[in-house]
């Protein structure tokens, strides 16, 4: 039977509207640019925490990551390009975590006024010769007259096998220079209310100190140094507590170890005593739990707090609660 051309349009109109329906359950980011507020866009969750904090009743947050969602494999969608644009600040980690901000910058409305600030600048990087899968070494920074701190890191070490690990939240120590980063992009573009954001930043800073102080009191006492986890995610959360990482995966979450890596590890783990491996519940726990099994020992959380769970969001879980758990966790693994 052919259809009539009103048939057509009105099945034309029904496509549509699946379309659109499918395309409204995937993920999405949280919010959208308010009028008459400093729109702030971030990348994902310990940036978008700590600017909703700073930022108070000055700012409108909005985080590009959806909620469960890892950030090493996520792209931005035509939307997030749209928010951005009309945003007056964009916030990424950098070092190399998200290496799709350079063309995603480009491809900003010719008349936005968004500032781009990468948000780890002032962190005392640490360079890795693993891969991670982002080639951020050879990233240039889009915004013209913006200074990014993704430099050619080679010409720093003399060596191009080099690589930048942007894991530089997971300490405190580190999350205090983002945070002040932060606060200083935000009065930046917002001087008029300079000083709400330096409470509200200096009420954060006084948090983020209490807890590398506890870090640093509690796992000083502990007898054992070495922890084994998934996902090397934790390199400065050693460095600035004294521990020492084994990863089963680089700096990349997806990267595949070899068989003969696992067997070492596992004689690591025999030779060392230790008794959990740890892996991060937005990552498959396959591999954590092959060497858990191999080695006979157990497995516990160590979450690098690059987002929430589902449940962690409904549960009204934050940074703090989920360091405080990582600090429980490393308590009860090296005792």
């Amino acid at each position: 039977m052919s259809l009539t051309k009103p048939h057509r349009g009105l099945l034309l109109v029904l496509a549509l509207l699946v379309i659109l329906t499918l395309a409204a359950c995937g993920p999405k980011s949280s919010g959208s640019i308010v009028e008459g507020k400093v729109n702030v866009v971030t990348t994902f969750y310990p940036i978008y925490e700590f600017a909703k904090e700073i930022g108070g009743e000055d700012a409108n947050v909005i985080n590009l990551l959806p909620v469960g969602v890892e950030p090493h494999d996520w792209t931005p969608r035509s939307q997030d390009i749209i928010n951005t644009s009309k945003a007056q600040l964009f916030l990424y980690n950098g070092a190399g975590l998200e290496g799709w901000v350079p063309n995603f910058l480009k491809s900003l409305n010719s008349d936005s006024k968004a500032k781009a600030v990468e948000v780890s600048k002032g962190v005392d990087y640490i360079m890795t010769d693993e891969e991670d899968g982002h080639d951020h070494g050879s990233e240039e920074h889009a915004h013209e007259g913006e200074e990014h701190a993704d430099e050619e890191h080679s010409e720093e070490t003399g060596t191009d096998s080099l690589h930048t690990d942007p894991h530089t939240w997971v300490s405190p120590k580190s999350a205090l220079v983002m945070a002040e980063n932060i606060k200083e992009s935000l009065q930046s573009v917002d001087p008029e209310h300079k000083s709400g954001y330096e409470e509200r930043y200096n009420k954060l800073a006084e948090r983020l100190q209490a807890l590398d102080s506890k870090f640093t009191t509690e796992l000083a006492k502990l007898p054992n140094k070495e922890i084994v986890v998934s996902h090397q995610a934790f390199a400065y959360l050693a460095r600035d507590y004294g521990l020492k990482q084994h990863a089963i995966m680089g700096l990349s979450p997806d990267a595949e170890p070899r068989g003969q890596d696992l067997l070492d590890l596992a004689a690591l783990v025999k030779e060392e005593g230790i008794r959990y491996i740890f892996f991060e519940e937005l990552v498959s726990d396959k591999l954590a739990k092959t060497l858990a099994g191999e080695a006979g020992v157990e497995t516990m959380v160590l979450n690098p707090v690059e987002g929430l769970t589902t449940e962690q969001d409904k549960n009204g879980d934050n940074y703090f609660t989920l360091m405080e758990k990582n600090l429980q966790n490393l308590i009860l693994a090296l005792q």
